[in-house]
């Protein structure tokens, strides 16, 4: 019986409107409740002149509902099977690289159409956050092609996509394009040219900041005004457990770098040099701002189980942080610098 529907068979799908009407009501309805209780939430923290800022894979998931009402948009098989996947190479993270696993696009369609789904989908993000962050932005320069049938990114070959004129179609029809190009990781000139091009931000980590090349981004002092500086994504230890992990020698040289005697002062001295940079957003985890350990670590790339389970209790929040923090940005001046960058604007705070 799953066939037809996962064909889209018309007949199959008239029969399951009729013999499921109440429990497809009662799914449209949670969406809809969900989608109105966020615009009262959205509504709620602007006028407090707080901004949402969104998260968005460029991939989407294989049994996801845009693969299945549309695979003609997907590289997929005649019996609807991804023929490459998605993934990154070997790189800092893992020495098989990341096999991800999503469908690829199908760019020739994707162009015909003028990227209408591309389009939509930026429009109802922005119906829900006010700045949106591109998740793996290089593969809009190019994409690491996997065959579906190895078993990591080994094996995988780069290919060159559209991106410029996806952009330039989605520009055309919005004007500045309030997204923030995440572009970690190895990064071509063709990719930096490409967010550069349309203003985007992009962005820096500050726990990749300690090496000893001069050129390093990710150097308080190499990071441009129009950048998103984080002390660590949610791919990172936090600060703490991070620190905790590296040899002697190193921290020391972290210390020294941060200008800093005390271990305990690491994680303080790393939020003062992110919010003391050019860059117009800085991004703190909750972690980071209660100096919590490993056990707090949101993600570690590579692996399947065991993520995203940290969560916090309002009793975990000390009285004191609130005004500590508005110090902080009182002493950067923080709460008062207003974004410049066009596609930053709409995020008025930069914090």
């Amino acid at each position: 019986m799953a066939q037809p529907f996962r064909n889209r068979d018309p007949q199959a799908l008239f029969r399951l409107r009729g013999e499921q009407a109440e429990a497809l009501s009662a799914i449209i309805h949670e969406q809809y409740e969900c989608w109105r209780q966020w615009q009262a939430l959205r509504r709620h923290a602007e006028q407090r002149g707080v901004h949402l800022f969104g998260d968005m894979p460029i991939f989407v998931a294989y049994d996801s509902a845009d693969v299945w009402a549309h695979p003609e948009r997907f590289l997929l098989d005649a019996n609807g099977a991804p023929t490459f996947v998605t993934g990154v190479p070997p790189d800092y993270f893992s020495a098989t690289g990341q096999r991800w696993g999503n469908p690829h696009y199908n760019w020739e369609k994707m162009q015909a159409e003028n990227f209408l789904w591309w389009r939509q989908r930026l429009q109802y993000h922005f119906e829900f956050f006010s700045l949106v962050r591109l998740d793996h932005f290089r593969g809009l320069a190019a994409s690491w092609m996997i065959p579906a049938h190895e078993e990591t990114a080994i094996n995988g070959e780069w290919q060159p996509v559209p991106g410029d004129a996806m952009l330039a179609s989605i520009q055309q029809e919005m004007g500045a394009i309030p997204l923030v190009a995440e572009d970690l990781g190895i990064i071509t000139p063709d990719v930096t040219a490409l967010r550069d091009k349309y203003g985007l931000p992009g962005m820096s980590v500050l726990q990749f900041a300690f090496d000893h090349f001069a050129d390093n981004p990710h150097k308080p002092q190499n990071v441009g005004e129009n950048t998103v500086y984080y002390t660590g994504t949610h791919d990172n230890d936090t600060l703490l457990g991070w620190f905790d992990s590296l040899d002697a020698g190193m921290r020391q040289h972290i210390m020294q770098v941060l200008g800093t005697a005390s271990v305990e002062t690491v994680p303080d001295a790393m939020l003062d040099t992110i919010l003391g940079s050019k860059a117009l957003l800085a991004v703190i985890p909750l972690q980071d701002l209660l100096h919590l350990g490993s056990e707090a670590r949101m993600n570690t790339p590579g692996t399947a189980y065991g993520n995203w389970r940290w969560r916090f209790h309002w009793a975990d929040i000390p009285a004191t942080m609130a005004p500590q923090l508005h110090h902080k940005l009182e002493g950067h001046q923080r709460n008062e610098r207003e974004p410049e960058s066009d596609t930053t604007r709409q995020a008025s705070r930069p914090v």
